[in-house]
């Protein structure tokens, strides 16, 4: 498969409505805007649609960078969200995700792809893009929480947090597993 031309820019006001474009009328998955992290399940439920593109507007508006955006040319084809696991309100609560160490980390928690870019190598090239992101300002551990489905064709929205063989790609390891589908894994920055 030929490689497709890539360049990957962190979400800032000025990119806004890139995002937008990318994530379209419904907000990527049933409205969204990659808000699910970041509130609690009652919350997210609640402000679905309008009121979640608004809170993530705003994050981005007080310059708190959610995370980067794929071009195509000038086009926006894929974003992933990555910042420090404490800005993850959602992860509280979760038995299957809950930390693996006291270890300060920053976290991959979405990856969304324009549909005429899956399965092109994109989300593991943004994996990576979020790593040097990470990398940059700071972080020394990454943590990903990716899908490792029994079903080989699972469908896309389903695995919005990537899938393990993108991360391995990236040199990923796995660092725990509460979930026979659910593994933790880690990138270490070199010094």
């Amino acid at each position: 498969m030929a490689s497709i031309s890539l360049n990957f820019k962190p979400l800032t006001p000025s990119r806004w409505e890139d995002f937008e474009q990318l994530f379209g009328k419904l907000g990527a998955c049933g409205g969204c805007w990659c808000m699910y992290w970041r509130l609690r399940n009652a919350d997210f439920d609640e402000q679905k649609g309008d009121r979640n593109r608004a809170q993530m507007k705003s994050l981005v508006l007080k310059n708190s960078v959610p995370g980067i955006l794929a071009y195509h040319k000038s086009q926006p084809v894929g974003w992933c969200a990555v910042g420090p696991r404490d800005d993850y309100i959602r992860f509280e609560t979760s038995r299957i995700l809950k930390p693996v160490d006291d270890r300060k980390v920053w976290s991959i928690v979405c990856l969304f792809i324009d549909k005429n870019y899956r399965r092109k190598g994109v989300s593991a090239r943004l994996l990576k893009a979020a790593v040097e992101h990470a990398a940059r300002r700071g972080a020394t551990i990454i943590e990903g929480y990716p899908f490792e489905p029994k079903k080989k064709d699972m469908p896309d929205p389903f695995v919005w947090t990537g899938l393990a063989s993108a991360y391995l790609e990236q040199d990923f390891v796995e660092v725990a597993r509460r979930s026979p589908t659910r593994p933790i894994m880690r990138y270490f920055v070199k010094p």
